[in-house]
């Protein structure tokens, strides 16, 4: 559980940011089919909650387990989400009631509020300027949480070392031929995980052995195929530790031919350059960009982007993708999976994914992914 004083500054950033653009309210939400992991980067609570910001520098954090709230929670002031019924939007027009907003302010809602939800808020906030938009608090919010604070970056820190315990214990099993299938390689990760204190993966792993693994994401997930048995099998997984997700790819090699050990070739040296790229104030479209000519000139493509950042979502800010609309510059602080793959559907697939802390100096590779031959 991280420290509690750490929310307040974080919302600051938000109450400058209100100031700045004139907002009085903002609403978050987190629900089932409505999730939003900003409510527990601001305040620490852990999920299914309602949060209130006002320009006042005030939170109300409204949660459904007052319980759960009670121990992780930091905000200035805490209601049970059954005090308001239960309804989003008489907990919305309560909130300003509460923190007094002045009539016609601008009140805002998180942009994945429906036309039809968004109706019934209008009605309820008659009196108050209510939006409900792509281009306000939550792309400040995604920015923000890009670059990890000090009490984050300690976090992962821990996180990737009960990662690399987990790949090594792989790679040890693996050797020994006590992996035989992919349920086998998922379920000890989840079972190992959770002894060493996480909260459990960041995304359901995904476990695919020489017969799945030409495909990006293999479906479903896992099952009871085989797996690093003769040719390439991928393992890609991730651990939450106090909220925060690694982001890991393993290939296990088991004889490759020579067209397969191509494959793995090529993927470690665009791995290493990636890796030799990834410096403060460089745009990530470009380290993307020059990892794509290097398979183009192989006569290859890779069928998804270089990465992403991570953080309390396996896919957060920034991205590492070569696209013209790849606007983000990196900087310390920020850390992020660098996936580099090829698949095959003769040869089977691989892909190496790290987790990458920049920093002031360049970058640290946290994990220790690697491709392993058998």
């Amino acid at each position: 559980m991280i420290k509690q004083n750490i929310y307040k500054p974080r919302r600051e950033q938000i109450y400058d940011w209100m100031a700045r653009e004139n907002i009085a309210m903002i609403m978050l939400e987190d629900a089932e089919g409505r999730r939003d992991s900003n409510i527990r980067w601001l305040t620490g609570q852990p999920g299914d909650a309602l949060l209130f910001l006002s320009v006042g520098r005030k939170s109300l954090l409204v949660p459904w387990d007052v319980n759960i709230a009670g121990i992780y929670a930091d905000a200035e002031h805490i209601r049970a989400y059954s005090t308001f019924d239960r309804m989003p939007v008489k907990a919305c027009k309560k909130a300003a009631e509460f923190f007094k907003i002045p009539a016609g302010a601008k009140i805002e809602l998180p942009p994945e509020t429906s036309y039809p939800r968004f109706l019934k808020f209008i009605e309820a906030l008659g009196g108050f300027d209510t939006l409900c938009r792509e281009d306000g608090v939550f792309p400040e919010l995604e920015h923000f949480r890009a670059v990890k604070d000090s009490a984050e970056i300690a976090l992962y820190r821990k996180a990737a070392a009960i990662t690399n315990d987990l790949i090594d214990s792989l790679e040890k099993l693996l050797r020994q031929g006590k992996l035989k299938t992919e349920i086998d390689a998922a379920a000890f990760i989840d079972t190992e995980s959770r002894r060493r204190g996480c909260e459990g993966t960041g995304f359901e792993t995904l476990a695919a052995g020489p017969s799945r693994s030409f495909a990006i994401h293999a479906f479903p997930a896992y099952s009871g195929e085989s797996f690093g048995g003769k040719g390439l099998s991928i393992l890609d997984f991730g651990l939450v530790y106090a909220g925060y997700t690694t982001d890991v790819t393993i290939t296990a090699a088991r004889d490759p031919s020579r067209p397969q050990e191509k494959l793995l070739s090529l993927v470690e040296k665009t791995a290493k350059l990636a890796l030799s790229r990834a410096k403060p104030g460089t745009p990530a479209v470009q380290i993307a960009s020059a990892v794509d000519e290097v398979f183009a000139r192989a006569g290859k493509t890779m069928p998804h982007a270089l990465g992403h950042g991570i953080g309390l979502d396996p896919h957060e800010g920034p991205a590492m993708r070569n696209r013209n609309d790849n606007q983000w510059i990196l900087e310390p602080g920020m850390v992020i999976a660098l996936e580099p793959g090829l698949y095959d559907p003769l040869l089977g697939g691989c892909r190496l994914e790290n987790d990458i802390l920049i920093t002031k100096d360049g970058a640290e590779v946290l994990t220790r992914s690697r491709i392993i031959r058998l």
